[in-house]
Parts: C-alpha cells; structure tokens; sequence
C-alpha cells in the first residue's frame, strides 16, 4: 500500500474554472419563471441563504409562499435549465470563457501522483457536467460534490470529501472559490482557501478573510506553492 502523502485540492466551478455567471443566472431565472410561474426577486445570490440551487428554489418557495413542487417537477426544471444552458453556450459562447489556465492545471493535477482533484459547487449536478464538458475538463477521475439533496455549501464539500479513498492519506485539502461565500464556508471547515476574481477585484476576497487570491491560473510550479501557501481564512471578528 502506498503511503505517499497527498494534498486534495477541490475546486467551485462557477467563477473558478469557468466565468458564466451572468449568462448562467439569467438561463436559471428564465427556466424557473417558466416552469414556476414566477420570476425570481433577485439574481444577487447573496440574498439567498447558503447559496446553492437546492437552498435557493426552497427559499423562493418559502417566500412567495407556494408549497414545494414534487421531486418530478424540479426534476424537470432541472432539465428545462440544462436545455436552455446547452443552447446557450451554442449562442453565446463568449459568455462562457475558462478561466485562464483552469484545465490545463486540473489536467496537470490529475497526472500527478502527490494530487486529488474534486468539485465541489453549489449548483445542481446536470447543470455541473454541461459547465465543465464545455471547457474540456475531464471528470472521471474527480471527487464530485452538488447541490442536488444539500442544503449548504459545508454539506457539498463533505460529499466531495466522502468519495475520496484513503481520505487518512490526504495531508492538506484546499478550496478554490470565487465568492464570498467561499471564503465562509472555508473557514467553518478549517480548511485552506484560495480565491479566484475575474477583474482583479481582489480586495473583495481579502476583505472577507482569504489569503491569497488570482486572476488567472499561473504554470504550474507557481501552482504548487500556493497551494503549499495557502491557508484558512481569516477570522474577522
């Protein structure tokens, strides 16, 4: 057996490895006004507890005050949402660029024997699959977490977690994220936060506790040490 130790480093998806969140949310706003009836008050995930697709449609229900809609019926929003995303990366394809150098490090990771690779994102599974298969990520091989029956952000790390074999050989796990929420849920779980900020908005990252953030994804040795760097966020009371 070996006993190599090896660092897990899990990613977020949206604002990570690709940049697609404005086309995104308004592809989910359409599907869900669609298949809900009614639109939603505000395409600020911030305004949502948790921030993930099963915490958000709970929330919009709650609030406007209609019962939840049976498992068949989100089901098929799920699907509306992933016909509308497919066809939206066909029409818009500039609205979903890869991070700079996203899949080229994830490939990088996947070859070497020191790492794991999971996903861990709060958006819904089929949606997930269609985000990375666009940018050419390869998901055999990953530790896959998804908002699909988690409430919180905490509960999709530990599905990620739980997929990991010889988890007792793992000697560091760090996060990438894009949000702020990231930066929270990192620092619930003690764990090593990196962030990733598409405008060099660093400061908003900074601000709410994280260490180290980019822009882009930089050769790979870079990589490795700020993986090595990179540490829980900041308590900021």
């Amino acid at each position: 057996m070996s006993h190599l130790k090896k660092t897990l480093v899990i990613f977020d998806i949206d604002g990570t490895l690709l940049f697609s969140n404005k086309v995104d949310s308004q592809i989910f706003n359409l599907a869900f006004e669609e298949n809900f009836g009614f639109p939603l008050p505000s395409l600020d995930w911030n305004h949502y507890p948790h921030v993930t697709d099963t915490s958000i449609l709970r929330a919009l229900f709650k609030t406007a005050n209609v019962p939840h809609p049976s498992d068949e019926k989100i089901e098929s929003f799920k699907d509306d949402y992933v016909a509308r995303l497919e066809q939206g990366r066909v029409d818009n394809p500039q609205g979903f660029q890869e991070v700079p150098g996203a899949r080229e490090i994830i490939l990088q990771l996947i070859a070497h024997p020191q790492y794991e690779i999971g996903i861990a994102t709060g958006g819904f599974r089929k949606p997930a699959f269609v985000k990375l298969n666009h940018v050419g990520i390869p998901t055999d091989s990953l530790f896959m977490g998804f908002a699909d029956g988690n409430e919180t952000r905490e509960m999709i790390i530990h599905e990620s977690l739980a997929q990991v074999p010889n988890l007792e050989q793992i000697q560091k796990t760090v996060y990438l994220g894009d949000a702020i929420w990231d930066v929270k849920t990192t620092r619930n779980l003690d764990m090593p936060f990196i962030g990733v900020r598409k405008d060099n908005d660093h400061e908003v990252l900074f601000k709410a506790g994280a260490h180290h953030v980019i822009s882009h994804y930089p050769k790979f040795e870079d990589f490795e040490q700020l993986l090595i760097a990179a540490k829980i966020p900041k308590s900021l009371t």
